[in-house]
Protein backbone atom coordinates (compact mmCIF):
# COMPACT_ATOMS: atom_id res chain seq x y z
CA UNK A 1 0.00 0.00 0.00
CA UNK A 2 1.34 3.44 -0.87
CA UNK A 3 0.85 6.39 1.47
CA UNK A 4 1.47 10.08 0.86
CA UNK A 5 1.72 12.27 3.95
CA UNK A 6 1.23 16.00 3.45
CA UNK A 7 2.02 18.35 6.31
CA UNK A 8 3.61 17.38 9.59
CA UNK A 9 6.92 18.35 11.15
CA UNK A 10 10.36 18.23 9.53
CA UNK A 11 11.87 16.45 12.52
CA UNK A 12 9.28 13.65 12.23
CA UNK A 13 9.88 12.67 8.59
CA UNK A 14 12.04 9.67 9.47
CA UNK A 15 9.53 8.50 12.11
CA UNK A 16 6.61 8.81 9.67
CA UNK A 17 8.46 6.63 7.17
CA UNK A 18 9.41 4.06 9.84
CA UNK A 19 5.83 3.83 11.08
CA UNK A 20 4.59 3.28 7.54
CA UNK A 21 7.23 0.58 7.06
CA UNK A 22 5.91 -1.20 10.19
CA UNK A 23 2.51 -1.37 8.51
CA UNK A 24 4.13 -2.60 5.26
CA UNK A 25 3.43 0.65 3.41
CA UNK A 26 5.67 2.75 1.24
CA UNK A 27 5.55 6.44 2.13
CA UNK A 28 6.27 9.82 0.62
CA UNK A 29 6.32 12.78 2.99
CA UNK A 30 5.86 16.43 2.01
CA UNK A 31 6.16 18.82 4.96
CA UNK A 32 6.47 21.98 2.86
CA UNK A 33 4.95 23.16 -0.40
CA UNK A 34 7.37 22.61 -3.25
CA UNK A 35 6.97 23.64 -6.87
CA UNK A 36 7.06 20.07 -8.16
CA UNK A 37 4.88 18.53 -5.44
CA UNK A 38 2.01 18.00 -7.90
CA UNK A 39 4.19 15.78 -10.08
CA UNK A 40 5.63 13.79 -7.18
CA UNK A 41 2.38 12.83 -5.41
CA UNK A 42 1.54 10.12 -7.95
CA UNK A 43 -1.37 7.74 -7.34
CA UNK A 44 -1.31 6.75 -3.67
CA UNK A 45 -3.75 4.38 -2.00
CA UNK A 46 -4.01 6.68 1.03
CA UNK A 47 -3.47 10.43 1.34
CA UNK A 48 -2.88 11.66 4.90
CA UNK A 49 -3.33 15.39 5.48
CA UNK A 50 -1.96 16.78 8.74
CA UNK A 51 -4.04 19.94 8.61
CA UNK A 52 -2.59 21.62 11.69
CA UNK A 53 0.82 22.10 10.09
CA UNK A 54 0.04 22.88 6.47
CA UNK A 55 -1.25 25.75 4.38
CA UNK A 56 -4.62 25.82 2.64
CA UNK A 57 -2.85 26.03 -0.71
CA UNK A 58 -0.90 22.87 0.05
CA UNK A 59 -4.08 21.01 1.04
CA UNK A 60 -5.91 22.11 -2.11
CA UNK A 61 -2.96 21.04 -4.26
CA UNK A 62 -2.78 17.56 -2.72
CA UNK A 63 -6.53 16.93 -2.86
CA UNK A 64 -6.89 18.19 -6.44
CA UNK A 65 -4.03 15.98 -7.58
CA UNK A 66 -5.81 12.83 -6.32
CA UNK A 67 -9.26 13.83 -7.61
CA UNK A 68 -10.79 11.14 -9.77
CA UNK A 69 -8.51 8.43 -8.38
CA UNK A 70 -9.39 5.66 -5.93
CA UNK A 71 -7.34 7.39 -3.24
CA UNK A 72 -8.71 7.47 0.29
CA UNK A 73 -8.15 10.80 2.02
CA UNK A 74 -7.72 11.05 5.78
CA UNK A 75 -7.44 14.37 7.61
CA UNK A 76 -5.96 14.81 11.08
CA UNK A 77 -5.33 18.02 12.96
CA UNK A 78 -2.61 16.37 15.00
CA UNK A 79 0.63 15.42 13.27
CA UNK A 80 1.88 13.08 15.98
CA UNK A 81 3.18 9.56 15.55
CA UNK A 82 0.18 8.14 17.42
CA UNK A 83 -2.21 9.96 15.06
CA UNK A 84 -0.49 8.36 12.07
CA UNK A 85 -0.58 4.94 13.73
CA UNK A 86 -4.33 5.30 14.36
CA UNK A 87 -4.94 6.26 10.73
CA UNK A 88 -2.91 3.33 9.43
CA UNK A 89 -4.67 0.94 11.84
CA UNK A 90 -8.02 1.97 10.36
CA UNK A 91 -6.98 1.76 6.71
CA UNK A 92 -4.36 -0.98 6.49
CA UNK A 93 -5.90 -3.58 8.79
CA UNK A 94 -9.36 -3.32 7.22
Amino acid sequence: MSVVIVGGNDCMIRQYKEICKQYECSAKVFTHMKTDMRKKIGTPDLLVLFTGTMSHKMARCAVSETKGLCTRIERSHSSSASALKAILENHVRS
